[in-house]
C-alpha cells in the first residue's frame, strides 16, 4: 500500500516567506508558496486574513477546498483577488463561494475534467479573468461556448478577449452545447474510474514485488558481510531508480504524485547513507610507522563525482565516497600538477612532473679558446673567452700619471657681505698723481 505523506503549510514557512512584510503574517496581504510539495491547504485563513494575491503553482494539491476538511482552505478568504494554482493536481472546480472580491483563478496545467464544475463560480461576480488551458476538458467540443455561457461575468478566457459577440452567440448556442459537453464529460469520467483501477492494480503489485524482493535480501544478508551488504543495497536500488525512471506511464495526479514520492524516497535514503557512511570506520590509507598503502576501493573509474589529491609520494582519487590511492616511486610536484577528464569516455589523466627531472646541456655559443700565457698550470688546461664587449684603452696615451691636475687651484670665495680681498686699484695715467700712502683709497 502507498505510504501518504503530507506536506503541510506551516507557520514557520509562511513567516520565511513574509520577509518583505517584516516576517508580520497577520497583515500579509500577498504570499508566495510555489515549489513547495504542498498537498493540503490549512490554516492560512485563519493566520492571513487580509491575503490578496496567493500563488500556490508546482505543488501536489488535489483540492481547491483542502484535502479532508471543507474549513480549511482558501474560501475563507474574502480579501482574495488572485489565486494561482497551475501545475496541481487539481480535477474539480469547487469551495470558491466565500472570495467575494476574487477577480482572477489561473488552473493552467492541472486535471480538470468536469468541465459542469466551473458553474461554483457564478457567485464570484467580480471574475474577470480564467485559466484552464492544459487541462482534459479543454479539448471538449464546445468548450469555449459553454464557458463564457456559464460565466457571463468574465472578460477574458485562457488569456483571450471575449468579445460581445461571441458572449451572444455562446447564449445562443448554449442547450446544445451543454448536452453535448455532458455527453463528453460523462466518458471522461468514466475513463478516469478505469484509469484508477488499473493505477491501483499496478501499486499493488509493485508492493507484493518489493516484500519479496525484501524477504530475497535478508536471505542473503544472513549468508554475507556487511560491506557486500551494503554494496549490493546501492546496486539494487540504482537498478530499481533506473526502472522506475525507463517504465512509460500516463500523465495522471496518481502518476504525479507517485514520481514525487519516489523522489522524496530516494532523497532520504541517500540522507541515510550519508548517516550511515559517517558512522562507517574509516579504512587505513597510511599506517602507524608513515607508509602509504596502495588502495582500490572504487574498482571503477566512470563516474563524475572525483576528488583528486596529489602528494609528493602519493596521489588519492576519490570516487562516491570511495578511495583509490596509489604510492608512486619517485617524487612530484603537488603545485604543478593537473588532472583532466574525458567527457566522452570518463578516463581520467593525472599529470604530475618529478621532482628530480633530467639536467639537459644548453648549446654551446660561439666562443674562443686561446693557451693561457702567462701562467700555465698544466699544459692541457686552456680557458674560455666568451665574446663579450669590452672597453679598450690606448696604452700610449697614459704612460704616466699626471699629478699636476689631481689638486685644482682654489678661488677666493667671499663670504658674507663684505669682501675681505682688496681690489687691484686702478693704475693713475696722471703725471701730477702722488700716492699718499695715509691718504684712503677712494671707493669706486
Amino acid at each position: 500500500m502507498l505510504l501518504n505523506f503530507f506536506f503541510l503549510i506551516t507557520e514557520t514557512l509562511i513567516r520565511q516567506r513574509a520577509e518583505h512584510n517584516n516576517c508580520e503574517i497577520f497583515s500579509l496581504e500577498e504570499i508566495s508558496l510555489h515549489q513547495q510539495e504542498i498537498e493540503r491547504i490549512e490554516h492560512i485563513d485563519k493566520w492571513c486574513r487580509d491575503l490578496k494575491i496567493v500563488y500556490f503553482q508546482n505543488n501536489l494539491i488535489p483540492k481547491i477546498g483542502g484535502f479532508i476538511c471543507l474549513t480549511e482552505n482558501v474560501g475563507r478568504l474574502k480579501k482574495l483577488e488572485y489565486l494561482n494554482l497551475a501545475l496541481n493536481n487539481i480535477e474539480r472546480i469547487e469551495n470558491l463561494d466565500g472570495c467575494e472580491f476574487l477577480k482572477k483563478l489561473d488552473l493552467t496545467v492541472n486535471f480538470v475534467g468536469e468541465l459542469t464544475s466551473v458553474e461554483s463560480l457564478k457567485h464570484n461576480v467580480h471574475l474577470h479573468e480564467l485559466f484552464l488551458v492544459g487541462n482534459p476538458c479543454c479539448e471538449f467540443d464546445g468548450y469555449r461556448k459553454f464557458v463564457i455561457a456559464t460565466l457571463p461575468q468574465l472578460k477574458s478566457l485562457d488569456g483571450k478577449e471575449i468579445t460581445r459577440s461571441e458572449q451572444i452567440q455562446a447564449l445562443q448556442d448554449y442547450p446544445v452545447v451543454q448536452q453535448r459537453v455532458v455527453e463528453q464529460q460523462q466518458a471522461y469520467i468514466l475513463k478516469r474510474a478505469k484509469e484508477k483501477h488499473v493505477l491501483q492494480k499496478n501499486l499493488e503489485e509493485k508492493e507484493n514485488n518489493k516484500l519479496d524482493h525484501g524477504q530475497n535480501t535478508e536471505n542473503k544478508q544472513s549468508n554475507s558481510n556487511g560491506e557486500d551488504d551494503k554494496d549490493q543495497k546501492n546496486v539494487d536500488e540504482d537498478e530499481m531508480n533506473r526502472k522506475f525512471w525507463e517504465e512509460p506511464t500516463q500523465y495522471t495526479p496518481e502518476s504525479r504524485l507517485e514520481v514525487h514520492r519516489h523522489i522524496e524516497k530516494i532523497r532520504k535514503f541517500k540522507d541515510k547513507d550519508k548517516n550511515w557512511n559517517k558512522q562507517k570506520p574509516r579504512r587505513t590509507l597510511i599506517t602507524s610507522e608513515g607508509r602509504v598503502l596502495n588502495v582500490n576501493e572504487p574498482k571503477h573509474m566512470d563516474t563524475s563525482l572525483l576528488d583528486i589529491d596529489v602528494q609528493p609520494t602519493y596521489v588519492r582519487v576519490m570516487v562516491k565516497r570511495k578511495v583509490f590511492q596509489l604510492v608512486l616511486p619517485e617524487e612530484v610536484k603537488p603545485d604543478s600538477s593537473s588532472a583532466k577528464r574525458s567527457q566522452t569516455t570518463g578516463h581520467l589523466l593525472v599529470t604530475m612532473p618529478k621532482t628530480q627531472e633530467m639536467v639537459k646541456a644548453k648549446p654551446k655559443s660561439t666562443s674562443r679558446t686561446r693557451s693561457a700565457t702567462s701562467t700555465k698550470p698544466h699544459p692541457h688546461v686552456t680557458r674560455t673567452i666568451q665574446d663579450n664587449e669590452k672597453l679598450e684603452v690606448d696604452p700610449s696615451k697614459h704612460l704616466s700619471i699626471d699629478l699636476s691636475n689631481i689638486v685644482t687651484e682654489r678661488k677666493s670665495v667671499a663670504q658674507g657681505p663684505l669682501k675681505f680681498q682688496q681690489q687691484k686699484m686702478r693704475e693713475r695715467n696722471s703725471a701730477d698723481f702722488q700716492d699718499n700712502p695715509e691718504v684712503p683709497p677712494l671707493m669706486d
